[in-house]
């Protein structure tokens, strides 16, 4: 927790509004801040807008007027998704004008310990995790960050006996400067986000911002077996706990002989937990390390395994319509995402994918998609999906133009045991505002199926 008083009387300008920029603009006030609020469509007519205009926010909407830069400001507080080419960010960051995320504010206001979760894939399952094994655990955990619940909003109302439980992203970490957890978590690392970031390792040391500012009193939770990961940590200044499937660990968090381990003590058998998948494997070993670490209970954390069913839009299982089993992997938005989904599967699958077209290459997908029995891609990028599944030698290949289209095709190709599986391997800003949207749109066809 920073000085409650460093934003008193500074002038910020707040770029983007969405819910991020929101929270931002409200916790800047109450800490004192002159606010400004700028925003690339018109946004005066929206309730948040409103609600800021009373509280004396300047709202600037409908582009990003570089007259606004003319002015004096103290802080430029960023959306995530705003890419560092926009003008107003150049022009802040080329007359030295910190440029930050909102999870920089939560870090001045949170009075209690952060847990801040990142990597490429399993950031909000493993999130997710963490926050039920705590409160499982009776230690009063606080879920936010980058799962739907604004940082800078959830973090004002923890207390100093409480834990945030906060999944970051690399845009979000971009933005930091004094962003402080108590134990960060590194999942893993591949290509992603590209577009954004412009270079892998842009990307990576994105990534690596989550530990810049801690010390020897913090821990760093890491996945050893991947490379990337173990460069990444070799320099930061906390206590590094590694987990591995693939290696025994005495000092950090391990696989051995289907069961899962702690410090060398034996935490559960794996075929008891209820998460498929190997990659789910390392999300529920992170987990488990920095459960254990503030506080919760073996037992606590064995409940949690047995009974947890996954997280909305990554592998959520929808149910069993005529015998198919149906999930929902639309937050799969890279290849790496969707191969961990397909091998995470023994019975056959029927596959659904596509989305916005990135000029990315499919053919990594190729090995994962040895078991798939019948694929439909809808999209932009259905016929590059295509022809890396006929490659596979996929038996049965279909594309459509929509989502709902392609789950009617899908169940048409699927037989009772089946595994019908949206992976889309894609953004979803083709047809769909956000993951999410998509995923739902899937379900509800799924049901409206399910229900003739």
């Amino acid at each position: 927790m920073m000085d409650k008083h460093w934003f008193q009387g500074k002038h910020v300008l707040v770029l983007g509004l969405a819910k991020s920029g929101y929270h931002a603009a409200l916790l800047l006030l109450k800490l004192g801040a002159h606010v400004t609020v700028n925003d690339a469509k018109d946004i005066t007519h929206t309730e948040e807008a409103r609600h800021l205009m009373q509280k004396n926010v300047d709202i600037v909407s409908g582009g990003h007027p570089r007259s606004l830069m003319e002015r004096s400001w103290d802080y430029v507080v960023k959306n995530p998704g705003i890419p560092y080419h926009n003008p107003l960010v150049q022009e802040a960051q080329k007359q030295g004008i910190p440029v930050v995320t909102e999870i920089e504010l939560a870090s001045f206001v949170c009075k209690g310990e952060i847990v801040a979760i990142t990597g490429t894939n399993g950031k909000t399952t493993t999130t997710t995790l963490i926050y039920h094994m705590l409160k499982e655990g009776n230690c009063h955990p606080h879920l936010a960050g980058n799962i739907g619940l604004v940082a800078s909003d959830v973090a004002k109302n923890v207390k100093e006996d409480e834990v945030m439980v906060t999944e970051v992203s690399s845009f979000q970490l971009k933005g930091t400067q004094f962003f402080h957890p108590k134990t960060a978590i590194l999942l893993n690392i591949s290509d992603a986000h590209l577009d954004y970031h412009g270079t892998r390792e842009d990307y990576e040391m994105s990534k690596a911002k989550i530990f810049q500012r801690m010390t020897a009193k913090d821990t760093i939770i890491y996945n050893a077996d991947d490379p990337a990961v173990s460069r990444l940590v070799k320099d930061a200044k906390g206590k590094l706990l590694p987990f591995s499937l693939a290696k025994k660990i005495n000092n950090g968090g391990y696989k051995e002989n289907g069961a899962f381990y702690f410090q060398g003590k034996k935490v559960m058998e794996i075929e008891e937990v209820s998460l498929p998948g190997a990659h789910n494997e390392e999300n529920m070993l992170a987990a488990i390390c920095a459960s254990l670490l503030h506080g919760a209970s073996l037992s606590s954390i064995q409940q949690v395994l047995r009974t947890f069913q996954g997280v909305e839009h990554r592998l959520q299982y929808v149910g069993n319509v005529a015998g198919r089993k149906v999930y929902n992997d639309s937050k799969a938005t890279n290849i790496e995402s969707t191969e961990k989904a397909l091998t995470a599967f023994s019975d056959p699958i029927v596959l659904i994918g596509g989305g916005l077209n990135r000029g990315v290459d499919f053919s990594p997908l190729i090995p994962s998609l040895a078991h798939v029995k019948a694929a439909v891609f809808y999209g932009e990028t259905k016929e590059q999906l295509k022809a890396t599944a006929v490659k596979a030698n996929v038996p049965r290949v279909k594309t459509t133009e929509t989502l709902e289209e392609a789950v009617k095709e899908a169940f048409s190709y699927s037989t009772k045991g089946d595994i019908v599986l949206l992976s889309p391997a894609c953004a979803s800003w083709d047809q769909f505002n956000t993951f999410e949207e998509r995923g739902k749109t899937f379900i509800h066809a799924v049901q409206q199926l399910a229900g003739s």
